[in-house]
């Protein structure tokens, strides 16, 4: 496995905006870039599910089997895939606030392309240039987090902005509903994509580094830096592309999104389908009621993200508190199974709920190894790798679904799957990364 290359201090970047030209500043600026980052990821996963929900209307308009849907959703996935691999990189290279910048106008101009879309073929390059813009959202999330948080707040800076994909996947539900309703399924399309370029006016006016941003703090500037003083020990080149899975800790973190994200992609695209040809939902009150376990999921990422933090400030290691954390939330996704089995909607609806809320607890953790462990310049090539590992998982199961029910017309398996990959992803992670330390530590990279 590839050792660290020879550590050196490294100079801070210049500070533009000097005390003088600042009109006003606002205490704890941090969060309102986290606020930001749920911005993104909220208007994201209003994009990404908006196809979920028009499934069934759209299926029987141009008249899809189950393997043309899963073909469709597959098509998302591979781009999401590549691209994941590349935005990391880009990202890197270009710096959060343009790459991330990019990614937005992107996935936003081919969410709106989804309107000319005729039939399976023109809907699957639709869903490949959305998948390719929308691969930016977490490499960028991920790196600002690690640009702008302590090691103790960054579980919980990712949990909430994580739960914006949650918000997003719950305000689909009566967004699509209603323009569907109202103008059809072209104005729904044209409508969510159209939130993207709001998003990224937003994104340009207010996101600056630390020691860029006009209204920081000189006192959390100084707390910023001075927290991130291990990122000043780190290598000073980044870390090549290819050879990023030579570290175990990196092979650990792509393994355990390989497992996991499949499930969270299921979740997305066939549980609208799910509550309606099973559990026999209208589309109203798929509006109501539909959106349940997304909304779960919101709690379940921030209180994923606020239990380490919470385990680090009680004095345990970050080694400990992201693992016990994890701990908790795969072995809450048997849930899911118990769900499939149920006599009452509602019981089940409110076992997928935890499911769901249980994912986004271990995804707040998962991704925030990536910044535990490697310095801030390779934070966005490594989820990038980690992403596209998670995405390719998302093309396993999208291909696996539209078998299953085409074939055999039962959720029953993929329910099953879907309960117990995550407590198998947490052994692999123990596995291979036996103690959470940054890159260069005692024992942090060893084979």
């Amino acid at each position: 496995m590839r050792k660290s290359t020879k550590l050196h201090q490294s100079t801070p970047e210049p500070r533009v905006p000097s005390p003088e030209s600042r009109t006003f500043t606002i205490p704890n600026l941090r969060w309102l870039i986290c606020g930001l980052l749920f911005f993104g990821s909220f208007v994201n996963y209003i994009d990404r599910g908006t196809i979920a929900i028009l499934a069934h209307h759209l299926q029987r308009l141009f008249r899809w089997t189950e393997n043309d849907y899963g073909s469709i959703v597959f098509a998302f996935q591979l781009s999401y895939a590549v691209m994941m691999l590349l935005s990391g990189g880009v990202i890197d290279s270009l710096g959060t606030r343009a790459g991330y910048a990019l990614s937005m106008a992107w996935w936003s101009i081919a969410a709106m392309g989804h309107a000319l879309a005729r039939g399976v073929l023109s809907f699957a390059a639709a869903r490949f240039l959305l998948g390719a813009g929308e691969a930016g959202n977490f490499p960028a999330s991920i790196k600002a987090v690690s640009d702008w948080f302590p090691k103790r707040e960054r579980a919980l800076a990712t949990g909430i902005f994580n739960a914006g994909t949650n918000i997003g996947a719950v305000a689909a539900y009566p967004i699509v509903g209603w323009l569907l309703l109202k103008w059809g399924w072209k104005a729904a399309f044209l409508g969510t994509g159209a939130l993207g370029l709001v998003c990224l006016v937003v994104w340009l006016a207010l996101y600056r580094l630390p020691r860029q941003h006009p209204w920081i703090t000189d006192h959390e500037l100084r707390e910023i830096e001075s927290l991130h003083d291990e990122d000043r020990q780190a290598p000073n080149a980044r870390i090549p592309w290819l050879s990023i899975l030579g570290y175990r800790q990196a092979l650990g973190f792509t393994l355990a999104k390989f497992m996991t994200d499949p499930i969270w992609w299921f979740y997305i695209f066939w549980l609208p389908k799910y509550l309606i040809e099973i559990r026999q939902f209208s589309i109203a009150r798929l509006e109501l009621f539909g959106m349940i376990p997304f909304l779960a999921a919101a709690p379940g990422s921030i209180a994923g993200g606020w239990l380490s933090g919470f385990l680090i400030r009680r004095g345990h290691s970050v080694n400990v508190a992201r693992k016990v954390a994890m701990l908790v939330c795969a072995f809450s996704m048997p849930a899911g199974i118990l769900a499939v089995f149920a006599n009452n909607p509602w019981t089940a609806l409110a076992l997928i709920s935890l499911a769901t809320s249980a994912h986004q607890g271990w995804s707040a953790n998962l991704y925030t190894l990536a910044s535990d462990i490697f310095p801030k310049k390779d934070v966005a090539s490594v989820v990038g790798v980690g992403g596209a590992a998670g995405a390719a998982g998302g093309m396993i199961i999208a291909k696996v679904a539209g078998y299953i029910l085409q074939g055999f017309h039962s959720y029953v398996p993929l329910f099953i799957i879907s309960g117990v990959m995550h407590p198998l992803a947490l052994g692999v992670v123990q596995r291979l990364i036996p103690r959470i330390e940054p890159v260069g530590s005692n024992q942090a990279t060893g084979p």
